[in-house]
């Protein structure tokens, strides 16, 4: 079974991704690309593209709905790894609901972590 991620895509297109910049300091043992980065604040990077009124990560892949990953997937940030998909843990994630909505996509159910 595919993970329901790879045809979705909406909390890519849907949050602002805000974190602390050490996460791109490669030097400091940040790990999140710094070239996929914007500055936000003295204090706060955001993942390019996700600071607008409409946002899509620079780092999504692929088509919201249809067939979408994260290109630096081992290396995005810590807002990405804390939002955990619906019923992934077997608990509702009010935050995946709301992006899926935004794009017309329906709710992932229990079932949809089924094997």
């Amino acid at each position: 079974m595919t993970h329901p991620c790879l045809s979705c895509g909406a909390c890519c297109a849907h949050f602002r991704v805000a974190f602390h910049w050490m996460e791109a300091d490669t030097e400091g043992g940040g790990v999140v690309p710094p070239e996929f980065t914007e500055k936000l604040d003295m204090h706060r990077l955001a993942m390019h593209g996700t600071n607008q009124k409409h946002p899509r990560c620079r780092s999504l892949v692929g088509k919201v709905g249809e067939a979408a990953h994260c290109g630096i997937y081992e290396r995005r940030p810590s807002p990405c790894h804390d939002l955990i998909p619906a019923w992934e843990d077997g608990n509702p994630s009010p935050q995946c609901d709301r992006a899926r909505a935004a794009h017309g996509l329906p709710p992932l159910t229990p079932e949809s972590f089924a094997s």
